[in-house]
């Protein structure tokens, strides 16, 4: 007698492990397939994707304007702060997904036509100052999703498996950007200059509006109350909790020296060494996918066994060399483009991964949205978009200098400093963080060494 067929379906024995109810475990789904079309909006829409630096360079835009491009929405987070407020108060996350949320998606059908609707004047840039006034409308209203999704997840998922979840996830969604990469890039090499954008920009937007959609299929779960709070007291409650504050002042430092080389990577590949979108699609985001699916449920296992401490130092450290391969870049070679993005996507998943656990992890249940925010403003303001508008600066400075040239430009000395500045910062502030796990990074690397042998 055959037997059927079974299918080792990773979900499911995690919500098995859990005990959890069928609505949650639908829920849960749903927030899975909102992260899919919302990576996939965030592979097209974006201050620094693909799309957006040929749209932007197709309009005149220079070093300054990628930098503001990718600055603005990271500014914009500051509107988390008074989102997450609301939310705390008013608990109606679905409301405001499916409304705010929802705008902010649908304003990027736009993008693609504003060569088409906006005039370019004599002196003044007008769709160059259009795309940028967009992105910012863009940006704040998308401020109210991570206070509303991230703190969701949290009620939903239970700690035990949360982090397991997060890495079958990602795992989903590697596949997922490869095929959409592999799409896209053709669709911008192959699709005539004139309406490739707007073809582009209409499914980034439509993929983004499917995300909001899908948490208007989830259950609206907390576990603590309502709770109407003064600002003050959020920012003494944060500045109290020791292990908070020491991880975010390592993420704003790591989201810094990230964004000083990792703004320019896609435009340095694209107008110095050459590479057509294609070649930059599938050298970069399809390349740093395949290593995430073969690492990133390494890192979760990690992270259940050795915890968030270890995995994010030896995994950040990982990370914080791979720059040092555009060392070696010159036009047309696609090998500096191809190493990076796949070695460092070995480790950027896993910091990534345990820097998601410590949010969820070290924040006050009751006041979660709120941590969430002012997180994501810190870490955004005084490290993204610094660490953006500081790299702009410098390549300024790189250029009136006048001795950047020929080999070893200034694009590469920029991404010189910005690798030591991120090795330091890891190896001075990562030991000072708490770990959840009784067990040490050299444990974790013994145990990776065991693996490889």
């Amino acid at each position: 007698m055959t037997g059927k067929l079974k299918i080792n379906n990773p979900l499911r024995a995690l919500y098995d492990e859990a005990d959890l109810p069928q609505i949650i475990r639908r829920s849960l789904n749903f927030i899975l397939i909102g992260n899919i079309c919302g990576n996939v909006h965030g592979i097209i829409c974006g201050g620094g994707t693909t799309a957006m630096v040929g749209l932007a360079t197709s309009m005149g835009a220079n070093d300054l304007t990628f930098a503001i491009l990718t600055a603005i929405p990271q500014a914009a987070a500051l509107m988390q702060i008074p989102f997450s407020m609301l939310v705390n108060r008013t608990h109606k996350r679905k409301k405001y997904m499916l409304t705010i949320g929802l705008f902010s998606r649908f304003l990027w059908i736009l993008f693609g036509l504003i060569p088409f609707i906006v005039p370019k004047g004599v002196t003044i840039n007008y769709p160059l100052y259009t795309l940028v006034f967009l992105l910012g409308i863009s940006a704040c209203c998308s401020a109210v999703i991570n206070p509303c999704w991230f703190p969701w997840l949290s009620d939903l998922a239970p700690d035990q498996i949360r982090s397991r979840w997060l890495s079958v996830r990602d795992v989903i969604m590697s596949v997922v950007n490869i095929l959409a990469g592999l799409l896209i890039a053709f669709l911008l090499d192959h699709l005539p200059p004139e309406t490739k954008y707007v073809i582009i920009f209409i499914l980034g937007g439509t993929v983004g509006m499917m995300d909001m959609i899908s948490f208007g299929f989830c259950k609206e779960q907390f576990t603590a109350p309502p709770k109407k709070l003064k600002f003050s007291e959020v920012i003494g409650d944060i500045l109290k909790n020791r292990p908070f504050m020491r991880f975010m002042i390592f993420w704003t430092a790591w989201c810094f020296t990230a964004n000083m080389s990792g703004t320019y990577m896609s435009p340095y590949s694209m107008n110095v060494m050459g590479l057509n979108f294609t070649q930059i699609m599938i050298f970069g985001t399809v390349a740093s996918c395949i290593a995430a699916i073969f690492t990133v449920q390494r890192w979760g296992r990690a992270l259940h066994h050795y915890g968030s401490r270890s995995v994010m130092l030896v995994s950040c450290i990982g990370a914080a060399i791979t720059p040092i391969f555009y060392l070696l870049s010159s036009p047309g070679n696609i090998w500096p483009t191809l190493l990076h993005n796949f070695f460092g996507a070995m480790f950027w998943c896993g910091s990534n991964l345990s820097a998601n656990n410590m949010q969820l992890s070290i924040s006050a249940p009751e006041t979660r949205p709120s941590y969430i925010a002012v997180f994501s403003c810190v870490t955004a303001l005084l490290g993204t978009t610094l660490g953006s508008l500081a790299a702009g600066g410098l390549l300024r400075v790189f250029e009136a200098s006048g001795i950047f040239t020929g080999w070893f430009d200034r694009y590469k000395m920029l991404f010189l400093v910005a690798t030591i500045l991120r090795l330091s910062a890891v190896l001075v502030l990562v030991p000072r963080m708490e770990n959840d796990r009784n067990a040490t990074p050299k444990d974790l690397i013994h145990a990776i060494l065991r693996i490889r042998k």
